[in-house]
């Protein structure tokens, strides 16, 4: 079989070219010899129409491409696309049948062999041509077009076969389950994004196809798979029985995000969001936290001294930073008899405002940074925003203390700082075990030292057993501590509901956009988290 390749193209186009007007024309007397139409005005016949088709069906499947483009009424564009045929679209062999022809359309078969290193396939479909009096040469031609070639080739499209972007992937739970598209609904966009990262490292091979290739170059349609492809399996963290749980608890309100992971490790073991779209918030949300930042201002605190959970500190209805902004509490509650660990579990503000002056501009960025791990460029197998906490002055650094203002987080980093609080140590959340890519996991510079822990873990029960999370913790066995959050959004007349909590060693943070209280609406999807864990 004789190919066409790039410089017999050139040569032609050049000559084209220098004969502009009488392409068609000149290219099929070149190539033929001399006429074997007759050329006249008026409509194709039907005899015509099927002796153009045959010459052309029967040029092409020879492999005589500058014949068959010479018989269409355009003779550049048919040359490269049917040369391209054959080498992009790795097209080694051509049969063409013809069918029963209705007026001057002509529906043809065509059986093409491809080849693409070891993989082989035999490729069958269905096109159809028109033929059309030739405006200058007054001859029979075919109507050039794409879909000449294969009937899905849109206008300036192309045919290319090669290895589809990404090898299957099978991606399994840690006990080996696998987790399928559809059946957790809110994970799908997370299965996409790690089987186009992981597609190489999970041991798959990609599948051969031939596709359609649109004008800017990009894959179109599948117009025929060469070989399947073997899938690979990726293994992650994520446990499906807590998936579960997690689905159904976000399901049931609107703007629910959710996130459990297990402090011991950083392993992930559930992430849904109520709003199944491609952006996720429960990893990727960048929304003030509220009340439950409070964990990293008390660890502040305590760490630096300036208070001890019996420490008598006081919460009035309102409070301001330096004469600056006046922030108020929920409801405008109040404890004027109130210790530092019961304003914790009652989520006062004003108390935390209140002591602001006792550490210095930048510290709660700090603490943060090197301690909680937040802003160190997770690396956790998919994108993530790991948290911000500018460092600020004033009223910024007011509001930071108690979650607000700048201070930006989603469920994945506040269920982090969570895990933290229990363990004393950051270890950097991850979907997808280091051992599958040997990727640099991010680590905070200390830990929390076992007086803080052993604070930070007794005002985080009372908080779960007598305070602002009592009631969506009720009846919780085990090791357990919550803090609970309401974040101010600018624009929005509902407060943003928080809910974070661990029981033994599973951490789980939730927001419910515009929920109102904490508990009363992101507790209890938390709570059927740690059910399940």
């Amino acid at each position: 079989m004789r190919a066409v390749g790039k410089v017999v193209l050139g040569a032609l186009s050049v000559g084209l070219l220098g004969v502009a007007g009488y392409g068609g024309y000149n290219l099929y007397s070149g190539v033929t010899g001399g006429d074997t139409t007759t050329a006249h005005d008026g409509p194709v016949t039907g005899d015509e129409a099927r002796r153009t088709a045959r010459e052309f069906l029967d040029a092409w499947a020879d492999g005589n491409d500058m014949l068959a483009a010479g018989l269409t009424n355009d003779a550049e564009s048919a040359i490269g696309a049917l040369s391209g045929y054959r080498d992009d679209g790795h097209v080694k062999k051509v049969t063409t049948t013809p069918g029963t022809a209705r007026g001057t359309t002509v529906p043809f078969t065509v059986k093409a062999e491809v080849v693409f290193g070891k993989a082989r396939s035999s490729w069958t479909y269905t096109s159809r041509l028109t033929v059309v009096r030739g405006r200058t040469t007054k001859k029979p031609l075919v109507d050039w077009r794409p879909s000449v070639l294969h009937p899905k080739l849109g206008a300036d499209a192309s045919v290319r076969t090669d290895l589809a972007d990404n090898p299957p992937v099978r991606v399994l739970d840690r006990d080996g389950k696998e987790l399928r598209q559809g059946r957790y609904p809110s994970l799908d966009p997370v299965l996409i994004a790690l089987r186009a990262r992981y597609g190489a490292d999970a041991g798959g091979k990609a599948r051969v196809e031939v596709s359609a290739v649109k004008p800017d170059g990009t894959a179109g349609a599948t117009l025929h798979v060469v070989t399947k492809g073997t899938p690979g399996t990726l293994r992650t963290t994520l446990d499906a029985g807590v998936q579960k749980s997690a689905e159904q608890a976000v399901a049931t309100r609107d703007g629910a995000s959710v996130v459990a992971l297990k402090p011991s490790t950083g392993a992930i073991l559930a992430v849904a969001n109520s709003d199944q779209a491609e952006f996720n918030a429960a990893l990727q949300g960048q929304t003030a936290p509220g009340s439950t930042f409070k964990i990293v201002t008390a660890a502040t605190l305590l760490e630096a001294g300036k208070v001890s959970p019996s420490r008598p500190v006081p919460c009035p209805k309102t409070a301001a930073y330096a004469q600056g902004m006046m922030f108020h509490n929920v409801e405008d509650s109040e404890n004027p008899a109130a210790t530092f660990a019961q304003d914790f579990a009652a989520s006062c503000n004003t108390a935390f405002v209140s002591l602001a002056g006792a550490v210095p501009d930048g510290a709660l960025a700090q603490e943060a940074r090197t301690v909680f791990g937040l802003g160190l460029n997770w690396r956790v197998g998919v994108t993530t925003f790991d948290g911000e906490v500018p460092g600020g002055s004033g009223d910024a650094k007011a509001a930071a203390m108690i979650g607000q203002g700048t201070v930006q987080m989603n469920p994945l980093t506040i269920a982090s700082v969570t895990a933290t609080a229990r363990t004393g140590t950051f270890r950097q959340p991850v979907l997808v075990p280091r051992s599958v890519d040997h990727r640099e996991i991010a680590t905070s510079d200390r830990g929390l030292s076992p007086a803080t822990v052993s604070q930070l873990k007794a005002m985080m029960r009372l908080t779960a057993t007598s305070g602002t999370a009592a009631r969506a913790m009720s009846g919780l066995t085990g090791d357990i501590g919550a803090k609970t959050g309401s974040a101010e959004i600018d624009g929005q007349p509902e407060t943003n509901a928080w809910f974070t909590a661990y029981r033994n060693d599973v951490a789980a943070a939730a927001v419910v956009t515009g929920g109102g209280h904490g508990g009363d609406a992101a507790g209890p999807v938390v709570r059927a988290v740690l059910d399940a864990g």
